[in-house]
């Protein structure tokens, strides 16, 4: 089954296009569309109860405004309950511009044996539109910072949340991290990042393929906060390389425990297990 993560907040102007897509996109497919509403005050709630006689559609309710990281950990925690080991998740922004039809080369990949595909506007063939060229070079830049600091193999776009993981790496996550898979969700768009580190550090297996983001169909006004969101990178790369009990440390041979024997890596890094082992984490968000 195809398991579809819908972030939305307030997506009043963009979320009636982009859901008609998906209703063409997935007609004769096995799928659950899960959208997780997070507090919004225009007109979503309506449009999605109007969508859930169109779609295998489930909404998953904030009541208030909780921010981006809360609602992507929402949402993952809500699919993996219920989820096979077997399933697909995709997750695709509720603001028009990730193409539905990019979701089955993302799912085409993964059946290849890589446990998480990510779609990379920095491949052959990809790019972005209606982005101005200041808004690109620093999209461009943050993207090689990140490169730089957490050089994850497979993947050159580590700011796009349009990805497909495998639905049994994302429960082993959750019983690994827990509640810290995404730690930082008060830093704007950090979770984006956040997830693929917390993955990669798992021992999941990347690649991307191209495509091109449609910024020029959002009709909607944009939610990130640029300067928050650059804060929460740069929080991530010092809990990452923290030298006394950063990330990195306190995982210390977890890919490859996991690569080898997965139940043994969540039996024996699980955060019950973790909280009774030396050192522990010195820093906590």
């Amino acid at each position: 089954m195809i398991w579809i993560l819908l972030p939305a907040y307030n997506e009043q102007n963009d979320l009636p296009g982009l859901l008609k897509k998906l209703q063409g996109a997935l007609e004769g497919q096995d799928y659950r569309l899960v959208v997780v509403d997070d507090g919004s005050t225009d007109d979503t709630q309506r449009i999605l109860k109007e969508y859930k006689s169109k779609l295998n559609l489930e909404v998953v309710q904030h009541p208030i405004n909780r921010g981006l990281g809360e609602t992507e950990r929402d949402g993952f925690e809500y699919i993996a309950r219920q989820a096979d080991a077997g399933d697909f998740i995709v997750r695709i922004e509720g603001d028009d511009t990730h193409e539905p039809r990019y979701l089955f080369d993302l799912i085409d990949k993964l059946k290849e044996g890589y446990d998480v595909v990510n779609t990379s506007r920095f491949q052959p063939g990809g790019g972005q539109k209606g982005v101005s060229a200041y808004r690109a070079f620093i999209s461009r830049s943050a993207n090689l910072f990140m490169r730089f600091i957490f050089g994850i193999r497979g993947v050159s776009d580590y700011s796009c949340g349009y990805r497909a993981y495998r639905a049994k790496v994302v429960r082993d996550a959750l019983a690994i991290y827990g509640d810290h898979l995404i730690q930082l969700r008060g830093l704007g768009f950090t979770s984006t990042l956040e997830i693929i580190v917390k993955l990669n550090m798992l021992g999941c297996r990347f690649a991307e393929v191209p495509f091109v983001l449609r910024y020029d169909q959002k009709k909607g006004s944009s939610k990130m906060v640029g300067s928050i969101t650059m804060l929460g990178y740069l929080t991530m790369a010092l809990l990452y390389w923290w030298p006394f009990g950063g990330w990195r440390k306190q995982y210390r041979g977890m890919k490859e425990l996991y690569r080898e024997d997965p139940e043994a890596a969540v039996e024996k890094y699980k955060l019950d297990a973790l909280k009774n082992r030396k050192p522990a984490s010195r820093i906590n968000f």
